[in-house]
């Protein structure tokens, strides 16, 4: 089965080309595409992506103002043409090589979408935020309520879906609420979901780590909201530029 890589970019000079690059090496991955989306860069990441990465597999796609994490998977998503679409930050926070492990239940024919997570004890975790780690498992609980699943790591990345799956869902937040968006209304498809555990190099704020309380807030209502009021995933034919605003192909 062919693979879509998703890679939302903002402000990542310092690691765009480490991470591409960790990826495009990962061995036992049938990668069709590598889907890099710039969400209105300011620190040079735009001019390295329209100067670079001129092999056929790139689609290099720019935002003409910064929306946002889920706008730019929003833009990532409708241009996948692989049978699976995984989700890869633009960061070194998690390890490519661990993809073929997390797709692997697809490949088996045993799940439909598969979240990686850092909380179940595989691979080396860099100590960091003692808070975030509460953060995140209250987000996740509160999640599970809502949804009626049991991960452990409902904010975490790595997110791989089958295409036919990811393709149901219309994104409607445009910053770090998709994270728990995509969970609500992937766990309302009902399809078969698979938790598989992941290493975690966290970086600080120093480093360039972006996420905050405010995150966290919009994290609970976004939970509240689709987890309440979004009884089905959408359907979406939507294809057009428009959904996404300003942005230019490459």
């Amino acid at each position: 089965m062919d693979v879509s890589i998703v890679i939302p970019i903002y402000n990542e000079k310092e690691t765009l080309g480490e991470i591409v690059e960790r990826v495009r090496s990962v061995k036992n991955l049938h990668l069709k595409e590598i889907i890099l989306v710039d969400d209105f860069s300011t620190d040079g990441t735009r001019e390295i992506l329209e100067n670079g990465f001129t092999d056929p597999i790139f689609k290099k796609l720019y935002h003409s103002i910064n929306s946002g994490k889920g706008a730019a998977l929003r833009t990532g998503f409708r241009e996948a043409t692989g049978d699976i679409v995984a989700i890869q930050d633009a960061d070194l926070e998690y390890d490519p090589e661990e993809l073929p492990r997390l797709i692997r239940p697809i490949i088996d024919g045993k799940a439909d979408a598969v979240f990686g997570s850092r909380f179940t004890g595989v691979g080396p975790h860099r100590v960091v935020f003692y808070w975030h780690m509460i953060g995140n498992r209250f987000l996740t609980m509160l999640s599970n309520m809502f949804t009626n699943i049991n991960l452990t790591d409902m904010e975490c990345c790595y997110k791989v879906f089958r295409r036919d799956v990811i393709s149901r869902v219309q994104i409607e937040e445009d910053r770090f609420g998709v994270e728990p968006e995509l969970t609500a209304k992937t766990a309302r498809m009902g399809v078969r979901i698979f938790e598989v555990g992941i290493s975690y190099y966290g970086r600080t704020y120093a480093e360039g780590k972006k996420i905050g309380w405010k995150d966290g807030v919009r994290a609970i209502f976004a939970i509240c909201k689709y987890g309440l009021f979004h009884r089905e995933a959408k359907v979406t034919t939507q294809t057009e530029d428009s959904a996404s605003p300003g942005l230019k192909r490459d």
